[in-house]
């Protein structure tokens, strides 16, 4: 599932401005053993990374962006993989970290869509009652909470030009969470 942003005036001189107020935003995980890890692609994803940084759980979004600035120009795109607490099934139901991308795409990198910035929340199955999983409906009513807050929240800090939630298949997030709800209503 993504989260893809379109900022108005966006540019060179100010998209790492935009990703760190993003970065500040996002709740990265209080449970991961790990911490975000930056990574800076040029020109392309074919290219090796130009950089690649990990940084402990408690890193500041500034520090994150600062390491970035050396390297990120309007052909480069600025990954960041880190993740946020979700609640998730394996066997019961828990709140576990949950792998995230954050992304901020150069002007002039070379890739599949017209964002600025990107959230790659991964499957889209997390937002999702599972008709299958007794006692699915609750917790994941309290992940689409936490996505919605977030996206609220990126909505009153950037200027967007557009925001879209895209399910994997490419379709719309609300349909897909409406044709999923169907055989709770019945």
């Amino acid at each position: 599932m993504y989260l893809s942003c379109r900022v108005r005036g966006f540019n060179e001189s100010n998209m790492l401005r935009h990703f760190g107020k993003l970065l500040g935003l996002f709740p990265f995980s209080k449970l991961s053993d790990r911490g975000p890890v930056l990574r800076i692609y040029g020109i392309e994803y074919a290219e090796p990374p130009l950089i690649e940084r990990a940084f402990p759980n408690d890193a500041d979004p500034a520090e994150i962006v600062e390491a970035a600035r050396e390297f990120a120009h309007e052909d480069c795109a600025v990954q960041v993989d880190g993740c946020w607490d979700l609640w998730q099934f394996d066997g019961e139901w828990k709140l576990a970290p949950a792998a995230v991308t954050l992304l901020c795409f150069g002007p002039v990198f070379d890739q599949d869509s017209d964002d600025h910035l990107r959230i790659d929340f991964g499957t889209d199955a997390r937002f999702l009652p599972q008709p299958g999983i007794e006692g699915s409906l609750r917790p994941v009513q309290s992940n689409i909470r936490s996505l919605l807050h977030l996206v609220g929240e990126i909505d009153k800090t950037l200027a967007l030009e557009r925001r879209q939630l895209s399910s994997e298949s490419g379709a719309n997030f609300a349909e897909v969470l409406m044709q999923a709800l169907e055989p709770f209503h019945a």
